[in-house]
């Protein structure tokens, strides 16, 4: 999905998405990180060259090109709803889908739609039209991270589970409070990549080695049918509940899309330029690694050199981000 400035204008809003049942916790024991132990759940990274990006995939992915990055320390896990709580209640800081869109970079939006909002899924029936994201987004009043399915839904029991509908200004208000940052495109791709250059996936280049998904990821035709293969149905799975690549990182493939400080640009060159502008709106951030929401048949960008733009003005209920501290 890519959003666009005036996304809010162009969804429809819609009644609340039933949320499924809590998944239990994947991970015993998660450290919680606060500005007195500054790395903690965090694994470092030891710099070095890598080839960035791939070709034949997606052309926004090339071309391959090499890159060094310094070493650093990045979170083991996709920050949770209990970090992100433990900073909210240290701060009292409101996210974007707390707070009313600015009237300046929406003129002539009407006032219903500019309430406090986020992007949901709501999934869609079979033979929708897939040009048309409209069909399984909405832009819910009242959705935000401690209700991501709107009002009336609620974030108790999924504690472990990554925390969403969080923007990148959110994400970075967030890193600042731990005296950290986000990953650079190159930092989080070279994390990502575990050690293993090149590879197709973070764990190598076969799909499925052995038949079994090795992400949260979407088996079947999306949006309408998520056979849950992996064990989830449309929905992100707690954190750390697949294997770990070979830095030792959990799900830097798939359950959520994490945020980057790199303005998306249209090949895989980073950027802080105003490639990553939207005209008359904030800037457009880019986020790396997929969601529970890619398919093979319609998203496929669950792959280390994958790369999309993210909201430029709120969050959504797929996308969350971790943290690092540089040497």
């Amino acid at each position: 999905m890519r959003a666009g400035p005036l996304l809010a204008a162009i969804l429809a809003l819609a009644p609340v998405a039933c949320a499924p049942a809590p998944p239990k916790a994947c991970q015993a024991n998660l450290a919680t990180p606060d500005p007195t132990h500054p790395r903690a759940g965090m694994v470092r990274i030891a710099g070095g060259q890598f080839q960035m990006g791939a070709a034949g995939v997606r052309p926004e992915e090339g071309p391959a090109h090499p890159v060094t990055v310094g070493s650093f320390w990045i979170d083991r896990t996709e920050v949770t709803n209990q970090d992100y709580a433990r900073f909210v209640a240290a701060t009292g800081y409101r996210t974007l889908a707390e707070r009313p869109l600015d009237p300046r970079l929406y003129p002539g939006l009407p006032p219903t739609q500019m309430r406090p909002s986020s992007l949901v899924f709501v999934g869609a029936k079979p033979g929708v039209d897939r040009g048309d994201p409209s069909a399984w987004w909405r832009v819910i009043p009242g959705a935000d991270w401690r209700h991501p399915s709107g009002p009336g839904s609620h974030i108790k029991g999924r504690d472990t589970l990554p925390v969403v509908h969080v923007g990148y200004e959110d994400a970075l208000a967030y890193a600042h409070w731990l005296g950290r940052d986000l990953p650079t495109e190159a930092e989080w791709e070279y994390a990502a990549r575990g050690g293993l250059d090149g590879a197709a996936y973070v764990w190598g280049q076969q799909k499925q080695p052995g038949g079994k998904p090795l992400a949260n990821t979407w088996q079947g035709v999306f949006p309408s049918v998520d056979a849950g293969a992996d064990g989830y149905k449309a929905q992100a799975a707690p954190a750390g509940c697949f294997k770990p690549n070979g830095y030792g990182l959990y799900d830097m493939a798939g359950n959520v899309w994490e945020w980057t400080r790199d303005l998306f640009a249209p090949n895989a060159q980073p950027t802080e330029s105003a490639l990553g502008a939207s005209p008359g709106g904030p800037p457009q951030h880019l986020i790396k690694g997929g969601s529970f929401l890619c398919s093979d048949d319609y998203c496929f960008r669950y792959r280390p050199a994958a790369r999309e733009v993210g909201p430029p003005d709120s969050g959504a209920s797929h996308i969350g981000f971790r943290t690092v501290v540089r040497e």
